[in-house]
């Protein structure tokens, strides 16, 4: 299983992630292992999901990323 998350950092800002191991890479993330969110601590995960394909959870990370990829995550996730 190859899962895609979203954390809300502490200065707001969101930071995308895939990972085969959601527990053990969100720790690493709280823990301050992670370069990309260890000044932005503490972390909050607010969104994950769950591909049985890997390609399609890199595929969807990718997206997610992207422009509308983020407009999508604000409207979903803040209602905004």
């Amino acid at each position: 299983m190859q899962y895609v998350y979203v954390l809300l950092c502490s200065d707001g800002n969101l930071y995308t992630g895939c990972t085969s191991d959601l527990k053990e890479r969100f720790l690493r993330h709280q823990n301050g292992q992670v370069p990309a969110t260890k000044g932005r601590l503490p972390v909050e995960l607010i969104f994950y999901c769950a591909f049985k394909n890997k390609y399609k959870a890199f595929e969807y990370e990718i997206y997610l990323k992207t422009g509308s990829g983020r407009a999508f995550m604000l409207k979903r996730f803040f209602n905004t």
